[in-house]
């Protein structure tokens, strides 16, 4: 059987065919051009959904289902009610797609929750039923999985971690409250306390390495910390605990199998990873539990998302 998975994100739209083991075996792209109208983008997404099947050795015929991950919040009829970054409001993507397809089911889902799903079935989580993935990039993005199914919550928006507080009016969010968790936790989060650390240190090496990149960037305070910068080291610290106290806040509120990290920050790995793991396990409140949340990097990279978007049919037929 064979799916086909779209990735609709602000830079690129990405098509690919997935078979029932869960492997791309064809994908197409074209960029998003954003703004545009939503008319404009989904002739492209046809056309590039149309080019993947042909590259598959396939035809439409042989196309079970199709998914579609979108930024944004998107309701039970397969409607993106709004997608602020691509100027969407009440955009009935489902039936766009079904009209310009010709296939019948077809699923549309936030692509946080379809990147969560991909890797829980297809990535790390191994097929895991209760599975959070938390992505650290421009913003802290998250699904959640419970019970092998999406939380969407009443209104299709559930699942947004990221704007769970965990400094009472703390730093000011791009969402309108102040201390959420992306405004500590985000990978521009930690290029703004790296900028703010070199203000504080001007003879940090940090200066020279942003120097050498051209730019500040997520890997400027690792890079410094890897050194003894002593700049670098407190930055780095400090990024660690505000990332643990919302994967601590998750575990004690859902206790899954598996969280996993993704985005930029988490190619630092373990040197990322094992310190996080410590915090979890020393404030956890299942602490005398004999299973315990798995805390692991998550392996899907880009393709998370198609791959849980081509399975969407699983969790919602």
């Amino acid at each position: 059987m064979y799916n086909i998975g779209i990735d609709l994100g602000g830079t690129n739209i990405v098509s690919s065919v997935v078979n029932d083991k869960y492997e791309i075996i064809s994908t197409a792209k074209v960029p998003t051009n954003s703004p545009r109208s939503a008319d404009e983008i989904f002739d492209d997404i046809a056309m590039i959904s149309q080019k993947a099947v042909r590259e598959a050795g396939l035809t439409m015929d042989d196309i079970y289902s199709v998914g579609l991950g979108t930024p944004g919040t998107v309701n039970a009829e397969g409607e993106i009610e709004f997608a602020n970054n691509l100027g969407f409001n009440h955009v009935p993507a489902a039936k766009m797609l079904e009209e310009r397809l010709g296939v019948k089911k077809v699923f549309i889902e936030n692509d946080a929750n379809c990147a969560a799903l991909g890797e829980a079935y297809a990535g790390v989580g191994d097929g895991a039923k209760d599975f959070i993935a938390v992505t650290l990039g421009t913003g802290v993005g998250s699904g959640v999985i419970v019970s092998g199914k999406i939380v969407n919550g009443v209104n299709n928006a559930g699942g947004e971690c990221g704007h769970m507080v965990i400094v009472v009016d703390g730093e000011q969010c791009s969402c309108g409250r102040k201390g959420c968790w992306e405004a500590y936790a985000s990978a521009t989060a930690l290029i703004r306390q790296t900028k703010k650390a070199m203000e504080d240190y001007p003879d940090s090496i940090m200066h020279k390495l942003a120097e050498e990149e051209g730019k500040v960037s997520g890997r400027t305070a690792f890079d410094a910390m890897r050194t003894g910068d002593i700049a670098g080291i407190k930055v780095v610290e400090d990024y660690i605990k505000y990332v643990a106290c919302g994967v601590i806040n998750l575990v004690n509120a859902f206790q899954p199998e598996i969280i996993c990290i993704g985005g930029g920050i988490c190619n630092e790995g373990e040197t990322l990873l094992k310190p996080l793991r410590r915090y979890v396990e020393a404030e956890r409140y299942s602490i005398h539990s004999k299973i315990q949340t798995k805390i692991v990097k998550a392996e899907l990279g880009n393709d998370a998302g198609v791959i849980g978007a081509a399975i969407l049919y699983m969790v919602k037929e």
